[in-house]
């Protein structure tokens, strides 16, 4: 083991010299194979596409630069209208008049539970344009490469109401209040719960089934479904129904549906039809400004140094979203993989190139099929996709960062 792991920190050391040599515009035969000169796709953003050769074999990567000092210059989220929905990245980006933009969190892509449906909903927060979409589902819960220590699935990449992108995380903060009773909201808009935990959902989650909620474990995604569950649904603050099993369809405004399992099932099953019932519930930053925009993934690179026990040995597409030191400037980054041109890379060269292309905290998001980087050049009427995707054809996925010149 400790054989592997030496010969993958040499060869992302090696990588990541042939990457500061790329970018860095220094001659390195060894470490450049081409390079484009940026393109401006608006003032203020601009994207380049490139070849490295690593240790072990090409690479073929594309970076789009947003300075956000331009005022012209935004990130968003890129997102179906609804939470339990998956679209392409392209498709999203041109819905929502984006010049660009990544795919974003993973997500829930599969099930284990007979009978269960697949949600397609994202792993952690989501903010877009102010309005919190959703929140984390527990660490056991998520999809995706094991979480560097220190780490959690609250972990997000977005932008401050001082326009400044950064690196954070979002706690959830929620209570159910009626007839002086209270009860913690641990959940909302979420494809899992946390055991003993009451969710909400609201017309942003969709039709999809909520019976996925209450499957699973804190620490076990394959762990049985609770037995133990209780729905309540609840209408310009007044409860209209209740039942013992969550249920599935549009949620109208002005309607909330809380699911309970367990514990929350207990205090749910406390309340009547006719009962008045207030619920709230926020998305915090922990220490910094509240955001307008946040977008799941997993810390990768922080302090302009990578994250310690990142892995070093599986190779695969990536996309990773990157911030300068002064949250004025936001890298968005694909590299193609598993195949003959573009070989991919580990996370701990990703983490590499991140900091090499400018950023000093970094965030991994969701890889192989699903990494996209699409981009609408002047001239042109749409944004199209400009990597190779590992699937052959773009992946429908549940966000994605934007670009947007305003």
């Amino acid at each position: 083991m400790m054989a592997l792991a030496e010969r993958g920190r040499r060869r992302a050391l090696s990588t990541a010299v042939a990457i500061s040599a790329l970018l860095l515009s220094t001659p390195a035969a060894t470490a450049t194979e081409s390079l484009r000169a940026d393109t401006q796709l608006a003032p203020g953003v601009t994207y380049r596409s490139f070849e490295m050769s690593t240790a072990h074999g090409p690479v073929v990567a594309y970076l789009i630069t947003a300075d956000l000092r331009v005022p012209s210059v935004e990130l968003g989220l890129l997102h179906p209208e609804v939470v339990a929905a998956r679209d392409e990245i392209p498709d999203m980006a041109n819905a929502q008049g984006a010049i660009a933009g990544v795919n974003g969190d993973f997500f829930h892509i599969s099930e284990s539970h007979e009978g269960i449906e697949v949600t397609g909903s994202s792993v952690g927060p989501a903010i877009a344009d102010g309005a919190d979409l959703k929140a984390a589902v527990p660490g056991g819960q998520r999809f995706g490469p094991a979480l560097p220590a220190g780490t959690s699935t609250e972990d997000v990449f977005g932008v401050g109401v001082d326009r400044r992108a950064r690196v954070s995380s979002l706690e959830l903060d929620g209570m159910l209040r009626s007839g002086g009773r209270t009860a913690e909201i641990s959940g909302l808009n979420q494809y899992a719960l946390r055991v003993d935990g009451i969710g909400v959902y609201n017309a942003d989650w969709g039709r999809v089934s909520r019976a996925r909620a209450v499957c699973g474990t804190d620490t076990d995604r394959s762990a049985p479904c609770s037995e133990q569950t209780e729905e309540v649904v609840v209408r310009d603050g007044v409860v209209t129904s209740t039942q013992d099993r969550p249920g599935a369809g549009d949620i109208p405004a002005g309607t909330v549906v809380l699911v309970g399992r367990e514990g929350g099932a207990a205090e749910l099953e406390k309340l009547e039809v006719g009962d008045r019932v207030v619920v709230e519930t926020h998305l915090s930053a922990v220490d910094v400004p509240p955001l307008d925009f946040a977008v799941g993934g997993f810390p990768i690179l922080r302090g302009g140094e990578p994250l310690s026990g990142l892995d070093t040995e599986e190779l695969a597409p990536r996309t990773a979203a990157g911030v300068s030191a002064d949250g004025r400037t936001a890298y968005l980054l694909t590299v193609d993989g598993r195949s003959a041109a573009s070989t991919g890379l580990s996370v701990l060269e990703t983490a590499e190139l991140l900091r090499s292309a400018g950023a000093v905290d970094g965030m991994n998001l969701d890889g192989g099929g699903s990494s996209t980087i699409a981009a609408r050049e002047p001239g042109q009427d749409l944004a199209t996709v400009r990597n190779v995707p590992s699937d052959g054809v773009p992946r429908p996925v549940a966000n994605g960062v934007g670009v947007f010149s305003r």
